[in-house]
């Protein structure tokens, strides 16, 4: 993985010209409740036609896995959940897991009306300085290939593909 350069760009940026600044805490048992049903209702509508599944199994398949990630639920170990803040205005929320050797994003979530402003850039460089604190030095994620707004963002935060999945349908 490459860290994003310092040097100025020559191409045009599509961030807004002030990036807000996130403060990430961990989430309350409330929150989690309700996290959780839209954490595995967004990773369904992203894993469904990739493994294809209908809507109702995808759903299900979904619940599985988060509940096999978290067993514990928010206080899973080696799971950090936080909800990531405005000021005090919750806008979003990160899921990193610290458990293998190279942390992983499992979620990020920028509330649908705090979309488009820079939050999802925000609260990944929070994670990523999150865990330059915790000692690490890569941050791994997968991203589905339908989703261009998050490969765009990633990308434009110095991510690079490390492995590629591909299909052709028959």
């Amino acid at each position: 993985m490459t860290t994003p350069s310092t040097t100025p760009s020559t191409t045009p940026s599509t961030t807004p010209p002030t990036t807000p600044t996130v403060t990430l805490r961990p989430m309350t048992v409330t929150e989690f409740e309700a996290w959780k049903h839209r954490n595995a209702e967004s990773f369904a509508a992203g894993m469904g036609p990739a493994r294809g599944l209908g809507p109702e199994e995808a759903i299900e398949v979904a619940h599985r896995e988060v509940d096999k990630l978290l067993p514990d639920g928010r206080d899973t170990d080696q799971h950090v959940i936080w909800t990531a803040c405005d000021g005090d205005e919750p806008v979003g929320s990160l899921w990193i897991t610290t458990k293998p050797r190279i942390p992983f994003v499992y979620g990020l979530e920028v509330d649908e009306q705090h979309r488009g402003k820079g939050y999802g850039r925000s609260i990944m460089l929070a994670g990523e300085e999150k865990c330059r604190r915790l000692g690490h030095r890569y941050l791994d994620l997968n991203v589905f290939g339908n989703n261009t707004t998050a490969i765009n963002l990633y990308r434009s935060l110095g991510y690079t593909v490390t492995s590629q999945q591909m299909r052709k349908v028959l």
